[in-house]
C-alpha cells in the first residue's frame, strides 16, 4: 500500500513542488485548499485527475486552518502518513493589512492542526518524530 501525505497549502509554490516530488514516488497525495470566488490551482493543474477516475492519487479537500472541526474531519477521513504543514499567509504586505487574520491562520493555525492530530489519535500519532514549521512570516 503507498504511504499517504496530506499537505495544507497545497496550491501555494511549496506545497505545489512538494506534491510534484510525492507523486513521483508513488505516494496518495491529499491536499488542503481554501475556498475562493477564484480558482488558484494553477500551480497544480498539472497534477490534478478527475477525482471520479480509478487509482487517482491527488485528492483535494476544501479546508482552512481556521477550522478546526474541517481540519479534524479531513484528517480522519485520510489517515494520513505524513502531514506537510504550507499552508500561511506568505504576501507580506496583505500580512501587515491583516495582521489578526494572519495570526489567527499561521500561528493558530498549526496549533488547530496539532491538536486534530491529537485528537484523531490515528496512526500517525506513534510515528511522530519530528515536527518542521516551515513559515517565517510570523
Amino acid at each position: 500500500m503507498p504511504k499517504s501525505a496530506l499537505i495544507t497549502g497545497i496550491t501555494g509554490q511549496d506545497g505545489a513542488y512538494l506534491a510534484e516530488l510525492l507523486l513521483d514516488k508513488a505516494y496518495t497525495v491529499h491536499g488542503i485548499k481554501r475556498r475562493a470566488s477564484a480558482f488558484n490551482t494553477g500551480r497544480i493543474d498539472h497534477l490534478y485527475q478527475d477525482p471520479h477516475a480509478h487509482d487517482v492519487a491527488l485528492h483535494l479537500h476544501y479546508g482552512d486552518l481556521t477550522d478546526a472541526t474541517n481540519l479534524i474531519r479531513i484528517i480522519q477521513q485520510v489517515q494520513p502518513d505524513e502531514i506537510y504543514n504550507l499552508a500561511a499567509q506568505s504576501h507580506a504586505a496583505v500580512s501587515f493589512e491583516t495582521p489578526e487574520y494572519t495570526a489567527n491562520s499561521d500561528a493558530l493555525g498549526t496549533l488547530r492542526l496539532l491538536e486534530a492530530i491529537r485528537i484523531d489519535d490515528g496512526p500517525i500519532i506513534p510515528r511522530i518524530d519530528g515536527v518542521i514549521f516551515p513559515t517565517c512570516d510570523l
